[in-house]
């Protein structure tokens, strides 16, 4: 017998092999299932999509610096607290700024009675000029007189030469006080008391001294939180200087850092999604394409790069791309300045152009702290010119009025730059 001679396969056998192909089968299925899963996903959906994780939140740091020198005598938040705009971060000692608020006051009471001088001059020289016309009237007729008297021999022709003398000596002091009255009403002509020359050149100074009152106090134009605080107690800070920075977390952006060419299909407006490292890939935001930077990063780097060299390697390029974000999902899911994002954009959407050249008619950022204090400043003025305006009729009723109205411009004030130190401190 052939022991070379080969078995005849069993059933079992037969069943093995048969199973095995079945499952190969059912494998091989599965990845080429997969496949035209991915490629129909990739078809209608993925290659719309542009996603990079170089994104960064970004915001407005706010420097907050002083518009006058002075000693920091007082500093109202510290690093990492919230202030609300309006609310004093630094105050300047008001020593010295109050001295020339007081000058500029009296100044002003001054002028104003100064002006109301020169009205009633005026009156007065109007008065003198009528007083010598009557003058010249009567030494007229006095003259007319003595010309008759003089032809029968009644008077003396000395008489009558002193009457001719006496005309002159009249349309003299007539013309005097003509020019005089003309060079008063010069100085008043077409104005009133309140818009004299004089008087609005005091008020300008009582406004610059108000100011510079005002400006001691330094308050928050926008509510955020406190960083990179510098001042100290006592130091003595000049215009300009940076005190401490106020970032505003609810007008937070991201920038994402897109490469060259996936900016083709991208346009402003299309739908973004985000996720930050943060919070996880629980919880997502939303926004939208709202702007694409001038250039390149490298382009605005502090040391740009100098490609026209012999030795060059091609590097591919990054774009930032500004991306706006929902309010609402920021307010629950706050952000900081610098956090890291995953970004994906949407492009299905690709209508418009690339770089559209849109304008802006309104600010962009505005902030009314500082609208209060030309308000303060007039108001203040009207009071001052009110009380000296009103002449010897002004009452003790009146002026104790007045001193009220200036009392409550101060109060006003302190109320709306807070510069209540016993509050503050």
């Amino acid at each position: 017998m052939n022991n070379d001679t080969q078995s005849p396969e069993t059933p079992a056998t037969k069943l093995a092999g048969s199973a095995r192909k079945r499952w190969l089968l059912l494998v091989a299925g599965s990845f080429a299932l997969i496949a035209v899963a991915y490629g129909v996903y990739w078809t209608l959906a993925l290659r719309y999509v542009q996603s990079t994780d170089d994104a960064y939140v970004s915001g407005n740091v706010v420097q907050i610096t002083p518009q006058i020198s002075g000693t920091v005598i007082a500093i109202g938040a510290d690093d990492t607290q919230f202030v609300k705009a309006g609310q004093t971060l630094v105050q300047l000692d008001q020593a010295d700024a109050k001295i020339a608020l007081d000058q500029a006051d009296a100044q002003l009471a001054k002028s104003v009675r100064e002006v109301r001088n020169l009205f009633a001059t005026t009156a007065q020289l109007q008065a003198t000029v009528s007083m010598r016309q009557s003058d010249l009237v009567k030494a007229n007729d006095d003259l007319a007189r003595r010309d008759r008297l003089a032809s029968s021999g009644a008077i003396s022709a000395e008489e009558q030469h002193h009457a001719r003398d006496a005309v002159t000596s009249a349309q003299a002091a007539l013309l005097a006080a003509q020019q005089q009255l003309e060079a008063s009403r010069v100085r008043v002509d077409r104005t009133r008391v309140d818009n004299h020359p004089d008087v609005l050149n005091a008020a300008a100074h009582v406004r610059d001294a108000y100011l510079t009152y005002a400006r001691t106090a330094l308050p928050a134009p926008v509510s955020g939180f406190v960083a990179k605080r510098a001042v100290q107690l006592g130091q003595r800070v000049s215009p300009g200087s940076p005190l401490m920075a106020i970032v505003p977390l609810d007008q937070v952006w991201v920038d994402a850092n897109f490469k060259e060419p996936q900016l083709t299909d991208m346009r402003g407006g299309q739908p973004v999604t985000l996720k930050a490292d943060i919070y996880g890939r629980s919880v997502k935001y939303h926004g939208k394409v709202v702007g694409f930077g001038a250039g390149t990063g490298s382009a605005f780097a502090l040391l740009p790069a100098q490609n026209a060299t012999g030795n060059w390697i091609k590097i591919v390029q990054r774009v930032p791309v500004r991306i706006a974000l929902d309010p609402r999902e920021l307010a629950a899911h706050p952000l900081q300045v610098g956090l890291s994002m995953q970004v994906d954009v949407d492009t299905h959407e690709r209508t418009g152009d690339r770089l559209p050249q849109l304008t802006q008619s309104t600010p962009a950022y505005a902030t009314s702290v500082f609208h209060s204090l030309d308000e303060i400043a007039d108001g203040r003025v009207k009071a001052i010119i009110a009380a000296n305006e009103a002449g010897p009729q002004l009452t003790r009723a009146q002026s104790d009025q007045a001193a009220i109205r200036r009392a409550e411009l101060v109060a006003e004030h302190q109320k709306s730059t807070g510069q209540n130190h016993a509050k503050m401190l």
